[in-house]
């Protein structure tokens, strides 16, 4: 008989309607109006993301999954043998399988906010390698939360597909600092990150010729109307994404394409004619911009990767308090 996958599940997400309802609401009520990224990601808004990462026009995730294959003993050098492997936003695991024979890590701990779609793809994933311990965490890492295990060894924080543009460089730089302390003095963080570049293709990158990253943006509508008994009606609201140069980062929007009134929370919210609703940044850095925020927050480089073109690049950061005792 082959090895029996070793695989745990634990669930610290708040009940959605708690706290959701009432970010969802002020974010409504708000001028400009918002919706917090995080409220992509029900069950379908993980599957049409992981299909947005297959489109030609996103070039984030197929860079990077070049970049973490081509230099896969160069990161298995830095990250060591035996680590405790966190991922933040692992979705669909993709991206760990590349690593996850080399690193061998004593524990892998895939953390997401959409709790059925994490279960599927921590269950293919202990069936695919179980010689691994997986520990797969329902959270919002986007607040403070403790690890709901006990494990010995160094832990190193797995953070792709330049998931770290949602926040606002503020956001960001508090964000690395909790997982810096996460880690603790001997850990690390590999980290992807987009960089800035040609806006003509960050527009074409968010903008892709199927329809895919609407849908996914239009779903945020119809996952309020699922948790919140929100009355949204999708076809009233078209897809907006283009780059702004002065932000620094993409941005998009769910432009209202009537007046209308919608219905949630006990709350009646009035949109009108043309008015944008943002749900999400995706900021760009350059590698000087993002390792000076990284140090910001108390990490150290060790190593640097990026693509021929320079579109894409992948860091592994010591904790700064590791190097200040070596």
């Amino acid at each position: 008989m082959g090895a029996q996958p070793q695989l745990r599940f634990y669930n610290q997400a708040r009940p959605q309607a708690t706290g959701m309802g009432a970010e969802v609401l002020a974010g409504l009520l708000a001028e400009p109006k918002y919706i917090l990224p995080k409220f992509f990601y029900d069950e379908r808004g993980s599957e049409l993301f992981t299909r947005i990462t297959r489109q030609p026009e996103y070039y984030l995730t197929q860079v990077e999954m070049a970049l973490l294959t081509r230099h896969a003993a160069e990161i298995s050098a830095q990250v060591g043998a035996s680590c405790q492997l966190i991922e933040f936003g692992a979705g669909s695991s993709e991206k760990i399988r590349l690593l996850l024979e080399r690193l061998r890590p004593s524990l892998y701990a895939p953390l997401d906010i959409s709790a059925d779609y994490l279960a599927r793809a921590a269950s293919r994933l202990a069936q695919e390698f179980p010689w691994l311990e997986v520990h797969a965490v329902t959270v919002d890492f986007t607040e403070d939360f403790d690890l709901p295990f006990a494990h010995e060894g160094r832990r190193v924080s797995f953070f792709p597909g330049s998931s770290i543009g949602n926040f606002s460089r503020e956001e960001a730089a508090a964000f690395l600092a909790r997982i810096r302390r996460l880690v603790g003095a001997q850990g690390g963080l590999l980290i992807g990150v987009d960089l800035k570049k040609d806006a003509a293709a960050l527009n074409a990158a968010y903008n892709d010729a199927q329809g895919v990253t609407a849908a996914f943006n239009l779903n945020v509508l119809a996952h309020l109307n699922d948790e919140l008994g929100a009355n949204f009606d999708l076809a009233r609201f078209t897809h907006q994404a283009f780059f702004n140069p002065q932000a620094g980062c993409v941005q998009m929007f769910l432009r209202s394409s009537c007046d209308q009134e919608v219905s949630l929370a006990g709350q009646r919210i009035f949109i009108a004619e043309g008015e944008m609703i943002h749900t999400e940044n995706s900021h760009k850095y350059t590698l000087e911009e993002f390792l000076a925020m990284a140090r910001q927050a108390g990490f150290a480089k060790a190593e640097t990767w990026t693509d021929d073109q320079s579109r894409f690049a992948v860091f592994f950061l010591h904790n700064g308090a590791r190097i200040a005792a070596v």
